[in-house]
């Protein structure tokens, strides 16, 4: 029954009639192909310009004859047998007919041979409007705006007036400001404001100049506006997301009895997206229904963009199900929004489901997926999806390289990173932003500064990104010139306020051991969210300052905002690091009861280091069987050093014992393991864990530190020689050593004068 209304409703076209043997004129064979041509068949057109081409002699083809043709060609993008036919036409003495060289321009102008089309235009020996607004569009089309002003100009000095067409096809071209209001003036000068179309294209082009007061003031002026009208400055307004503007026209449009469709509807959702207000989205959700827009693929995926944008991925899904007609834009929605919500994983497997229903992925698609693979540090499925580019021939813009370098960088690929970057014709702020991020990110500091020069030789001006990644390296490497450096760029170049550059700055003076300049950036910051405030509450914690980092926390619950799993992380490391079991036992209660958020293994972990470091080994290893539903090695080690220390023998020799029989992948552990067996004189398990360190050929990662000069980072091992200035290093520390004994004695010898003075 289905199939049934949808053959009554959608009728298939009628086959075209075949030629007959009774139509063998040139006239009649020129309606048939003129009927075929306006039915949209072009192929048949062809095949009956063959039978006219296969008796020559009573059916030649004519003036009439191959503009029809020619369309079909533009249309099959056939254009070597476009080629031939304009040798046919020179061999048939037509090349000067107005009608077939206005063809032959289209022709060339849809082919993007510019060159071609000019040289038909050059040799005509008579040129009305048609030829002229013809080579106007095909300069217009090719982005040549100078030259199609020029060819406007010479025109009108020919006397040859130009018509609304002209100037139409000149709009959809300019993108200058001047050059539009140089066209609004023809406009106004030749008569054309009746023209509702073109009055709604120069409407459209103000508003994507971004001239949206200009736009509303041609919307005012029309006496008759059409839906073409309304959606035009709606859709200004969207783009620059001014929503009470757009709810305001949405509802005038009604007032007026035009009822919206699904571009209104389009931009509505688009507007309430940027502006993240769920409700009014909802309401306008409900709307769409009732107006039956809601299958429409525009729409849905405007809507399906809006839920995934506030972090609802199941509505998304939802509104994707519903669509049975699903192209590859809201395919690729659908896969960015997934991305965007850390569902990475399900957007691969969206990308897999695409690949099968047989449609093809475009650029932004394999930028998309490139991403989720940077996400997930998938470097093979990466590098895979990068071959499958190359076997199809698809075209690299900017956004996908983009993509690839994030994604190597994040395999810490450096080098193929910086290849796709080298590589690369055109370069955008995002660009530089992950070739700087990848080297700042894997810890190469002074390369991200030589980038971060090169980036403004380039002329290209680092934003709000560019600063955090570089302050995120310094905070890493305790770079604290470095960070204060940018802190000063930040300032002088007006990058402020923003709230990612100033948590930035609160947490790089933090870890570089300042932590009266993070607090001073934090008082400073006209607003704080949940990130700042994490970050200043670990700055305390990290420098032993366990009450004042309780303090802010208090003063964070004051503020409102609900906490989450990371800034308990942070409070809870606070607590561990200085001896506050009961509040730290206190908040992991809190947060689990009161606050419902799930307890990560990082938490769990803080709250056994607590009770370790606090000496309630017991209490520790009895919360760890507790919670734990699998073993953790680290979590072991940490009670394993702490039964030790604290002399817990029972519970040393039962977490030795775990230990032991766990598949460890860390020397460390085992070196653990041989001095845990050592304190109480096992030594069979002393030989058993060195014998399975070396079985497995693992090595415990000696005793290490750095310094950081210049951006260089010069690492130092414990018991190692192998640094190339070591005989330097030792005779100047062995220098510093006589040294400083020389102005101890000095020291020694004021003080006994002072006291035989006293005496």
């Amino acid at each position: 029954m289905n199939k049934l209304k949808r053959t009554y409703f959608h009728p298939p076209k009628p086959p075209p009639s075949p030629v007959t043997a009774a139509a063998t004129t040139t006239k009649t064979l020129n309606a048939t192909i003129g009927r075929l041509s306006a039915q949209g068949f072009h192929r048949d057109v062809l095949l009956t310009f063959t039978t006219m081409l296969k008796s020559p002699t009573t059916t030649p083809p004519d003036a009439f004859t191959y503009p029809s043709v020619l369309k079909a060609c533009t249309s099959l993008r056939l254009f070597s047998l476009g080629l031939s036919l304009h040798q046919h036409i020179v061999v048939n003495g037509l090349p000067s007919d107005p009608y077939i060289s206005c063809s032959l321009i289209n022709f060339y102008a849809k082919s993007s041979n510019v060159h071609y089309a000019q040289k038909v235009f050059d040799i005509m020996p008579e040129r009305n409007i048609v030829p002229w607004t013809a080579i106007i569009r095909c300069y217009s089309h090719a982005g040549d705006m100078k030259n199609a002003f020029l060819l406007y100009n010479s025109m009108q000095y020919e006397g040859i007036p130009p018509s609304s067409v002209t100037i139409l096809n000149l709009l959809s071209g300019v993108s200058d400001i001047r050059q539009v209001e140089v066209l609004h003036a023809s406009v106004f000068k030749r008569g054309f404001l009746c023209d509702v179309f073109l009055m709604n294209c120069l409407l459209s082009i103000y508003a994507k100049c971004g001239r949206v007061e200009e736009a509303r003031e041609l919307f005012e002026f029309l006496d008759e506006k059409d839906i073409v009208s309304w959606n035009s400055l709606i859709n200004a307004y969207s783009t620059t997301g001014n929503l009470s503007e757009v709810l305001n026209l949405f509802f005038r449009m009604r007032t007026k009895n035009i009822e919206p469709d699904q571009q209104t509807f389009g931009s509505l959702v688009s507007a309430i997206a940027r502006e993240g207000s769920f409700e009014v989205g909802r309401a306008a959700h409900g709307q769409i229904v009732t107006s039956g827009f809601e299958l429409d693929k525009h729409v849905g995926t405007s809507l399906l963009v809006f839920y995934s944008r506030l972090k609802k991925v199941d509505h998304a899904l939802q509104i994707f199900k519903q669509s049975d007609d699903k192209d590859v834009v809201f395919w690729t929605a659908l896969i960015s929004g997934l991305v965007q919500n850390d569902a990475s994983d399900k957007a691969l497997r969206m990308f897999r489901k695409m690949l099968d229903s047989g449609v093809f992925p475009t650029s932004a698609t394999i930028a998309c997926v490139l991403a989720a693979c940077a996400q997930l540090g998938a470097f093979k499925l990466g590098k895979s999806i990068h071959s499958y580019m190359l076997r199809q021939k698809m075209s690299s813009d900017i956004a996908t390289q983009n993509s690839l370098i994030t994604l190597y960088a994040k395999c810490g690929l450096l080098e193929q990173s910086f290849a796709v970057f080298s590589m690369m014709v055109k370069r955008d702020i995002v660009s530089w932003n992950a070739i700087i991020a990848a080297y700042a990110q894997n810890a190469y500091l002074d390369k991200a500064v030589y980038l971060f020069q090169e980036m403004r030789t380039a002329q290209q001006k680092p934003d709000s990104i560019t600063v955090v990644s570089l302050l995120q390296a310094c905070a890493s490497l305790g770079a604290y010139n470095q960070g204060k450096w940018f802190h000063n760029y930040a300032l002088r170049n007006n990058l402020g306020p923003c709230i990612r550059i100033e948590t930035a700055l609160v947490d790089m003076y933090a870890k570089c051991g300042d932590l009266e300049s993070s607090r001073r950036c934090f008082d400073g910051m006209p607003r704080h969210d949940t990130v700042s405030w994490t970050a200043i509450i670990a700055g305390y914690g990290s420098h032993g300052r366990g009450m004042e980092a309780l303090e802010m926390y208090s003063e964070f619950l004051r503020s409102g905002a609900p906490p989450n799993d990371v800034i308990f992380l942070a409070i809870l490391y606070a607590c561990s690091h200085n001896g506050l079991v009961e509040k730290g036992l206190s908040l992991f209660e809190s947060m689990v009861n009161e606050y419902k958020i799930e307890a990560r293994i990082e938490h769990l972990a803080c709250v056994v280091d607590l009770l370790c470091r606090a000496g309630r080994v017991q209490d520790a290893y009895r919360f760890y069987k507790e919670k734990f539903l699998e073993p953790s090695m680290d979590v072991l080690g940490i009670l394993l050093d702490a039964s030790r220390n604290s002399g817990e023998e029972e519970i040393g020799r039962v977490v030795a014992a775990e230990l032991s029989g766990s598949e460890i992948g860390d020397g460390g552990k085992y070196v653990q393991l041989a001095h845990s067996f050592a304190s109480r004189a096992k030594w069979e398990g002393v030989g058993e864990a060195w014998v399975q360190m070396r079985h497995l050929g693992l090595r415990k990662i000696p005793g290490w530190s750095f310094i950081e000069l210049h951006g260089t980072i010069t690492p130092f091992f414990t018991r190692h020689s192998s640094h190339p200035q070591y005989v330097d290093i030792v005779f100047m520390l062995g220098n510093l050593n006589e040294e400083s004994k020389e102005v101890v004695l000095t020291w020694e010898d004021e003080d006994l004068s002072l006291d035989s003075n006293v005496l």
